[in-house]
């Protein structure tokens, strides 16, 4: 019982994690000091900590479907505006701020551009500090700037060091003949990934490729056996 709480290995190298870790540090600090430029530090560090998570993403997992621009940009806007509304309606309790977070999913899952962070934005907005509050409606300028800000930072950083972002539509694999059973496509991953009615942060596309990948492993091991066996 206990085993099922050990994490699972990454598959990942330390030098993939210092790449990462300093693209977040870089990104995250640009992102805030020019915020707090343009609209004064409080407000940009009341901002550190939703942007602090975007950038693990942006950095670490650039390649997940929650890291791409849209799902930064969108996420941001509708977590501003919904909790820059409910605000206004409501007041800025606790309650208010829980609601605006609850909408701002329902939001981004309708717009496709789900973020995680954007949910804690959304909660920071509601009980923002009071240079925020002064803001009013303004308040989306920060937002979008340090996200904005963050985005290109992942943009140039990431295509620097050689990962390629954002994600490009993965190209179709080649089909490797299969006598006994039909191959698996990216449709019919995107149907059973349907009848799950969960979230996933893998495209069809990047489990076709690995499954065909998986088959080509296979077969070569089954290759490789029959050789040793006949040696």
């Amino acid at each position: 019982m206990f085993a099922r709480w050990l994490p699972a290995a990454i598959n990942t190298r330390p030098s993939e994690w210092s790449r990462a870790a300093i693209g977040m540090a870089l990104g995250t600090m640009l992102s805030v000091w020019l915020c707090g430029q343009v609209f004064g530090m409080d407000v940009a560090l009341h901002l550190i900590g939703p942007l602090g998570a975007s950038a693990v993403l942006l950095f670490a997992v650039s390649s997940g479907a929650l890291a791409q621009p849209w799902s930064i940009l969108g996420g941001y806007l509708c977590a501003g505006v919904v909790s820059l509304l409910v605000a206004h309606v409501l007041g800025r309790t606790l309650g208010s701020a829980c609601l605006a977070a609850g909408m701002a999913l329902i939001l981004m899952c309708w717009l496709r551009c789900l973020h995680p962070p954007a949910g804690a934005l959304a909660l920071l907005m509601v009980v923002a500090d009071p240079a925020t509050i002064a803001l009013e409606w303004k308040a989306l300028g920060p937002v979008m700037l340090s996200g904005s800000t963050m985005l290109l930072s992942a943009l140039a950083y990431n295509n620097l060091t050689r990962i390629r972002y954002p994600k490009r539509p993965a190209e179709p694999a080649p089909m490797m003949p299969a006598p006994d059973s039909q191959a698996i496509t990216a449709a019919d991953l995107k149907l059973a990934l349907a009848e799950m009615e969960a979230f996933y942060d893998v495209t069809p596309e990047d489990l076709e490729q690995l499954i065909h990948a998986s088959e080509l492993h296979a077969k070569r091991r089954s290759i490789g056996e029959v050789l040793s066996r006949r040696a």
